[in-house]
């Protein structure tokens, strides 16, 4: 997938995001959602948004779309609009992630910030194309996808047990 394949619209709207050792993170975002949209077979040009936002935003967006009151690591919105026929880009939705979670996480997980961000766009990018966790045989599917996309992204597994430090 290359970048005029998948449009990558990224938003950092928490100034803490800014302070993270995660350098460059519009590359890294955006090689994480092509490396997803590519292990996917994705081949028609997309467009999806990432907000980094923090956990008061990502707390509400999930009380208002999911019901439940509290802060999430990542939230997914696909777009469920029809395209217009012929439209050059599909948009697929919008990956939100929260600061104080993905940092919390990050730091109870001994990884570094920057792989754990990165896990969870890769993540948020396969529920807009359709993955889910609900069902077991669902989440060994999604998270063999993850461990493949993030491995080809040199992130070691995200679901193997951390070491501690």
């Amino acid at each position: 997938m290359t970048d005029d394949q998948a449009i990558v619209l990224m938003e950092i709207v928490d100034a803490r995001w800014h302070d993270a050792d995660i350098p460059d993170p519009e590359a890294m975002i955006g090689a994480a959602v092509r490396a997803a949209l590519t292990a996917c077979d994705q081949t028609t040009a997309v467009e999806i948004g990432v907000r980094l936002t923090g956990d008061a935003e990502i707390q509400e967006l999930n009380r208002e779309w999911r019901g439940q009151d509290k802060a999430t690591n990542v939230l997914s919105f696909a777009l469920d609009d029809g395209v217009p026929s012929g439209a050059p880009v599909t948009p697929l939705g919008d990956v939100v992630v929260a600061f104080e979670t993905c940092a919390r996480e990050a730091d109870d997980e001994n990884k570094p910030m920057a792989d754990h961000l990165c896990h969870l766009v890769v993540h948020g990018t396969l529920h807009l194309l359709g993955f889910d966790h609900e069902q077991a045989e669902e989440a060994e599917l999604m998270e063999g996808t993850e461990r493949r996309v993030l491995a080809g992204l040199g992130i070691p597994d995200p679901y193997a047990d951390s070491v501690a430090a």
